[in-house]
């Protein structure tokens, strides 16, 4: 008889242990640096690292991401030649997972790209050879070259 009220005591606290863990927010934070000297009152991180940043909204779906894509000697470019550098890409998504705004940083260069419905603009620097893109909703584009 006694073994049973220890055990159901024991339960009890542990029920509430539960219920208080699953209450509490959780908030991640990144260590702090020995050199730094962090103000007591900000609560705000100095330095978030990570491999790949996302953001989603409150149906789960991914809006934003930042990550670094490897390199790919098999890729074949828009203009013909063949290889890509690895990159780090910044990309913003629509409601409905389309990505409307590209921008990516590589070895030779970088890209911006800005999405509609159904046009877009694309400004890229990239080894000798810059240009700006665009394309209307009718499929007509204009090319700038220097």
């Amino acid at each position: 008889m006694k073994t049973q009220r220890i055990a159901l005591a024991l339960t009890l606290v542990n029920l509430l242990f539960l219920s208080l863990q699953l209450t509490q927010n959780h908030t991640a934070t990144a260590p702090v640096i020995a050199a730094q000297k962090p103000n007591p009152t900000d609560a705000i991180a100095p330095v978030l690292r990570g491999r790949a940043l996302e953001l989603v909204d409150e149906r789960g779906k991914a809006r934003a991401e930042i990550k670094i894509f490897p390199a790919d000697p098999k890729v074949k470019m828009p203009d013909g030649t063949t290889g890509y550098p690895e990159s780090v890409m910044l990309r913003l998504f629509d409601s409905e997972g389309a990505p409307n705004v590209k921008l990516t940083a590589t070895e030779d260069g970088s890209a911006l790209s800005l999405g509609g419905e159904k046009s877009y603009a694309q400004f890229l620097s990239r080894g000798a050879n810059p240009f700006i893109k665009l394309v209307n909703r009718d499929g007509r584009e204009q090319v700038i070259k220097p």
